[in-house]
């Protein structure tokens, strides 16, 4: 069929740009008919003539696992198989599939289970799978090594793992040394009860160390004199003494000194705990933050203990130190644009112009916040090289024709939103990298902007997606609204692309709501000063309403901080009282050194993410970009002095935001 459609567009002469306008089928006219079948599913009333009317919709599979998972209970195994075959290898029917042994795993209705089971990576299945394996015999060798695989798991286990457990128990499969190690596994985790749990399985004498090593680990005791001087003692001593360390880390250094000699802690295990007392001790500049760092041994170092001890010599203003703790880190994190623009601006406090220019010209070469600063201390063009999906025709139309785009996007559209993500996941399987970036093309007129953000891919190049990953939905409503409240749109629009990734109906955990992800009561409470009709949290889903009280709320943070963009930022991702703490701590800082220094890992990578996020879409927007180093102090600029992009030679371009 593709090939016949292709032969009349070059027979009627059509350019290849219209071929590639070509879009996924529009369901629209038939959206009341497949959301009234939804409706009935939901309810288990859908009857076979209501059913034979959806028979040719895409999304027919979805109606039909619907009815059959609200009718589980009751159903045969004729009725869900007739359906699972109808709509075999697509995800509607996985989705069935699911429910389906989990009912039967509940009947114990164990041979038509493994009949219809499927390897899964649900731990739940997995188990039900194994249970049904021992109910009709075949519980072999392999059998016993699975059961096994699961069993070492440091958290706990759904029901349907119980059967299989209690059977290897009753065949001595399940000893004593397997018990200690998913103990010491949940230890790890910090599952506390769960190896309490476990342990009263064990020997009365080693139920009770058991016991002892998991009160230890809630909360270090001096009760370690009863213990075996063993391997197992020091891993023990370790991990509760690392956990002490993030709650009270002078109170860990202190019983380490005792205890390390007493158990005989190797490096590694006294590494363990110092680096918890350092990081914990560090991560708000506590006193004595430079003598943990330097009592970590150097074994123990990671990339994230490596940066605090840069910015603790920075919160310090020890220029020598932070550049000595930048000469520490591994060649490919010194090399990383954050790092070695901090350390040109470091040498260029030290005079030594040459070097500092050097680094700053390596940096440069990276599209990110600190990419983009370091061009601005050497007033280069931004780096960017942007990369567009794929406008060859047939492959565009081979993509817009997948039945799994077809129905990911018809769900989407009729908030369906998790048979839609699960429809997404699979299709992306079978794609390759360029069919991927048209998928997320469709989706983004779709109005599914955050498929370029979180479905990329891991390809090297996926990043330069920059059109996919940074949409703009909703531009004239963001312009208007920022000449309103005379703010840089870009920033309006990166601050937006941070919070919600352009998803009108997102909601966060603390009940955030909409693009800009506004509290109710901050929404209320901007409404109120503002003089802003608002009617309700619901229209905080309206992207026009969240648009324009979250701008208006934007502003109130940024006079809120005298103006300052970087500490606005700051204050909308954390609050004003962290932003005061800041300011109180460390007085007069230059606002690359404030940022790079917030003690919120969460708070310092956001605010970095909204600034470089304004390129970008300043890049969008206008095709040049106000200089990062001017939008973080909130400075006006003329069209002289805004950026320009390049695109580096690929020998130096590095990473992007």
């Amino acid at each position: 069929m593709l090939k016949y459609i292709f032969m009349i567009f070059l027979l009627l002469g059509l350019p290849a740009t219209a071929w590639s306008k070509v879009a996924p089928a529009d369901l629209s006219a038939q959206r009341p008919l497949i959301l009234g079948g939804f409706q009935l599913a939901d309810q288990g009333r859908l009857n076979a003539s209501d059913a034979a009317r959806l028979a040719s919709h895409p999304l027919h599979g979805w109606v039909e696992a619907t009815l059959w998972r609200k009718r589980i209970a009751t159903a045969t195994p004729a009725e869900v198989r007739a359906v699972l075959a109808r709509h075999d290898g697509q995800p509607a029917a996985d989705w069935l599939r699911e429910a389906w042994l989990l009912e039967l795993a509940r009947r114990k209705e164990w041979t038509p289970f493994r009949a219809d089971y499927r390897p899964s990576a649900s731990v739940e299945l997995r188990c039900a799978e194994l249970a049904a394996r021992l109910a009709t015999g075949a519980s072999d060798a392999a059998w016993t090594a699975d059961v096994q695989a699961i069993w070492l798991s440091g958290s706990g286990l759904p029901a349907t793992c119980d059967a299989p457990f209690a059977a290897l128990q009753a065949r001595g499969q399940l000893g004593e040394d397997l018990r200690w190690q998913r103990i010491e596994l949940a230890l790890g985790q910090g599952q506390v009860a769960l190896a309490r749990f476990l342990a009263r399985s064990l020997p009365a004498n080693a139920a009770t160390l058991a016991a002892s090593y998991a009160d230890f680990v809630e909360a270090p005791h001096a009760r370690t004199a009863t213990w075996p001087r063993d391997a197992r003692s020091r891993r023990i001593a370790a991990l509760g003494l690392a956990g002490l360390a993030r709650r009270d880390p002078e109170a860990a250094r202190t019983q380490l000194a005792t205890l390390g000699p007493a158990l005989d802690l190797d490096e590694a295990q006294r590494g363990q705990v110092l680096y918890q007392v350092a990081l914990w001790t560090v991560a708000s500049y506590l006193p004595g933050s430079a003598d943990r760092l330097a009592e970590v041994p150097e074994s123990a170092y990671d990339e994230r203990l490596h940066e605090w001890r840069v910015r603790e010599a920075m919160n310090r203003r020890d220029t020598a130190a932070a550049l000595a703790a930048i000469a520490k880190m591994p060649p490919a994190q010194r090399a990383d644009s954050r790092w070695q623009y901090f350390e040109a601006r470091l040498r260029e406090r030290n005079k030594e112009s040459e070097l500092a220019s050097a680094l700053y010209t390596q940096a440069a070469n990276a599209a990110t916040f600190h990419g983009f600063l370091a061009a601005d201390r050497l007033k280069l063009p931004y780096a960017l090289c942007p990369l567009q999906p794929s406008d060859d025709a047939a492959l565009r139309q081979r993509v817009a024709a997948n039945p799994g785009l077809v129905r990911a996007l018809e769900l989407f559209r009729i908030d369906r939103t998790g048979p839609a993500i699960r429809e997404w996941a699979a299709l992306l399987r079978g794609l390759g990298e360029q069919e991927r970036y048209v998928a997320i093309d469709f989706a983004l007129d779709a109005g599914w902007h955050d498929r370029g953000v979180f479905t990329i891919g891991d390809a090297p190049e996926a990043m330069q997606y920059y059109a996919l990953r940074f949409p703009l939905p909703h531009e004239r409503t963001i312009r208007r609204e920022a000449r309103k409240h005379a703010l840089d749109p870009a920033w309006v629009a990166a601050q937006t692309r941070a919070e919600s990734a352009f998803m009108a109906h997102a909601r966060s955990p603390a009940n955030a709501r909409g693009l800009m992800q506004l509290l109710p009561t901050t929404a209320d409470l901007t409404a109120k000063r503002q003089g802003i009709a608002y009617r309700g949290v619901e229209s905080l889903y309206d992207p026009d309403v969240n648009i324009i009280l979250g701008t208006a709320h934007l502003r109130f943070e940024l006079d809120q901080q005298g103006g300052l963009p970087y500490q606005a930022i700051a204050a909308y991702n954390a609050g004003p009282a962290p932003v005061a703490r800041w300011n109180r701590d460390r007085p007069g800082f230059e606002p690359d050194f404030w940022i790079e220094t917030v003690t919120y890992k969460e708070t310092r990578d956001y605010v970095a993410r909204v600034l470089a996020f304004s390129v970008i879409y300043d890049w969008r927007l206008d095709g040049d970009a106000v200089p990062v180093t001017e939008r973080m102090l909130g400075r006006t600029v003329d069209a002289s002095s805004r950026r320009k992009f390049r695109c580096p030679t690929p020998s130096s371009a590095s990473s992007t935001p």
